[in-house]
């Protein structure tokens, strides 16, 4: 079984050997990297950084509009800039600016705080594009970088900020950053995310205000500053036609922007939501378009649009952040648990004389084969509805109960097996009712917070016995004390793992594109914290692990959370010192195993 790997790897990953394993250089396996952490001492769920796979995405997105322009001979520049709100972790960040800036490769912040990050990593020569609602000391930061040298535009969300960014004009020091204003499109997106375009949403300017805005700038003599439109219909656009349709109106705009006057507009940013595919399964696959695609048709409607207008070319800026970003980690977690460990023949506690139906269902799990496996089944499950009738009216007792329960187990764990070459319908449905439960050392909101959210699928697998079939239904469970806090068995989509000892082997699960947004989205539930984390290099000769940052510890989140760290320590001393329970050598061995918990993280010692 390859869980999907040819339609949502991208060729980042393939299966060799039982094991998954990185298709670049040297081309090592994901768990090899994982045991060798570990063995350095760090526990609980590990987040791997694979540089190698930003820089792919960043030169295929160059590559391709770069082809695009030559195509259809385009006079116009491409230009691309990362948003920092899908992932701004340091690591993460770091890499994107060293790898992106012999492409000019830029940074799109959208708060005062990535604006500040943004004058500080950000290229020399590579463009920063600001969007979102401003105040007036976020656009005086804008003023602070074009000050800088930084090649900044600010974009336009409301003619409130227009008036701002005029009036700040007048007090600085005649360095004016560029000004896009942001379009509000009749066309919108498609899918969850769809709501970011049209013309009810949330950002832009309407016709009117578009108007209202040049008429500003001509009054101001700022048109000069003028240089470019923005919109964006939405994350993840899964299918072309709505950017195309768009890009018609968004085009149009332009031109008509340009016979009014704006001399020196020279750009449209179509924002992001060029799409990756999550799917593990070929009936659910999401997006009906390549990069290539993509940008062929931006480049080619433009051009088209441009020569039908009589207009100049525009330059060509995107905002792809999810594409960028989301193949670059993988996030593993270990097993910690089947719950169906529990039944097991040595746990049986048959009597002397057991109830017929109990009797019968120890001689189903004896005798069943190959032939007879599936109508064993169909009389198994029959007697345990029957038992567990009996037991609701007192007639078996307890030991009976459990007895049903672990002959029923053990004689459908035997079917499967018998069965999992004949991939039946009524095999998949027998699977759905005895589902697998896996715990695993992780929590879903604080690393798949979109899972929990809006239900977004991430692609799962294990990281090594792929050589064997697996025939386990599996739901995940995490270790927080939330129901939410798992990932179902859907016979629709099926997720199978394998049996396993957990006491005698590790089994570890890869959940991969967890890049983009879901480091900044995960929330500290049950104060799960961001997982430890390592950069890895890969080379020609195997790879280096760096960077690794343990998961905080449970003092520091403490502090997070503005608790009084100090007063914690002191009130928790005070207590054991205080006891009246234990004895003084007691005490003080109790003292320093707290000082150890308050200083390890929460995640569980696997």
């Amino acid at each position: 079984m390859d869980y999907g790997i040819s339609i949502w790897a991208n060729n980042n990953f393939f299966i060799d050997n039982k094991k998954v394993k990185l298709n670049y250089k040297s081309k090592p396996s994901l768990v090899k990297i994982v045991k060798e952490i570990r063995d350095g001492g760090i526990r609980g769920p590990i987040l791997l950084r694979f540089p190698h796979l930003i820089e792919k995405q960043i030169s295929l997105i160059y590559e391709n509009f770069k082809s695009a322009k030559d195509e259809f001979d385009y006079k116009g520049s491409f230009n691309a800039v990362y948003p920092l709100k899908v992932n701004q972790y340091p690591n993460f960040v770091k890499n994107i600016v060293r790898i992106g800036e012999k492409y000019n490769y830029g940074l799109e912040a959208g708060s005062k705080a990535e604006l500040l990050l943004a004058m500080v990593y950000n290229g020399k020569n590579s463009p920063i594009t600001v969007n979102g609602f401003k105040d007036e000391e976020m656009i005086s930061l804008g003023f602070i970088a074009k000050e800088m040298g930084h090649n900044i535009t600010l974009t336009i969300e409301g003619l409130s900020e227009l008036t701002n960014i005029i009036k700040i004009n007048k007090k600085r020091y005649g360095q004016t950053p560029n000004i896009g204003l942001r379009i509000r499109l009749h066309s919108s997106g498609i899918g969850i995310w769809a709501k970011s375009g049209g013309i009810n949403s949330k950002f832009g300017l309407t016709s009117t205000e578009l108007i209202e805005a040049i008429e500003m700038l001509k009054k101001e003599n700022m048109m000069s500053a003028f240089t470019m439109i923005h919109f964006h219909i939405g994350s993840q656009i899964s299918e072309i036609g709505p950017l195309k349709k768009a890009l018609r109106e968004a085009g149009n705009i332009y031109a008509q922007l340009k016979k009014l006057g704006a001399s020196s507009l020279n750009s449209i940013n179509l924002g992001g939501g060029l799409a990756i595919e999550y799917s593990q399964h070929k009936d659910e696959i999401k997006r009906n378009y390549t990069l290539r695609e993509y940008a062929n048709d931006v480049t080619y409607l433009l051009k088209d649009i441009s020569t039908t207008k009589n207009v100049k070319e525009p330059n060509i800026y995107i905002e792809s952040g999810r594409y960028i970003a989301a193949s670059h980690a993988v996030l593993v977690a270990p097993v910690l648990e089947l719950f169906s460990q529990e039944y097991t023949q040595a746990k049986l506690k048959l009597k002397d004389v057991n109830p017929p139906l109990v009797q019968e269902l120890y001689e189903l799990y004896n005798t069943i084969n190959s032939t007879y496996a599936q109508e064993y089944l169909h009389d198994s499950i029959d007697h345990m509805n029957s038992l567990l009738t009996l037991f609701d009216l007192g007639y078996i007792d307890l030991i009976d109960r459990s007895n049903t329960e672990i002959l029923v187990n053990l004689i459908i764990k035997k079917a499967i097996t018998l069965l999992k070459d004949k991939g039946s319908k009524e095999l998949l449905q027998i699977q759905d009712m005895i589902q697998e439960r896996y715990l695993i050392n992780f929590s879903i909101f604080q690393s798949l917070p979109d899972f929990w959210g809006i239900s977004q699928n991430f692609p799962v697998m294990p990281l090594d016995r792929l050589d064997e079939k697996p025939t386990r239904s599996a739901s995940i469970w995490d270790i927080t004390c939330d129901s939410d806090g798992e990932i179902s068995y859907d016979k629709n989509k099926p997720l199978f793992l394998h049996d396993l000892d957990v006491t005698k082997e590790d089994y570890f699960l890869g959940f991969f594109l967890v890049g983009a947004y879901q480091e900044v989205l995960g929330m500290k539930h049950n104060l799960f914290t961001h997982p430890s984390e390592a950069t890895i290099e890969i080379n020609d000769d195997g790879y280096e692990i760096k960077n690794i940052i343990e998961a905080q510890s449970i003092i520091d989140i403490m502090e997070d959370l503005d608790y009084d760290t100090k007063e914690v320590v002191k009130t928790l001393d005070d207590k054991i010192k205080n006891s009246n329970l234990i004895d003084n050598s007691a005490k003080k061995d109790i003292l320093d195993e707290i000082n150890m918990f308050l200083n390890d993280n929460s995640y569980l010692l696997s």
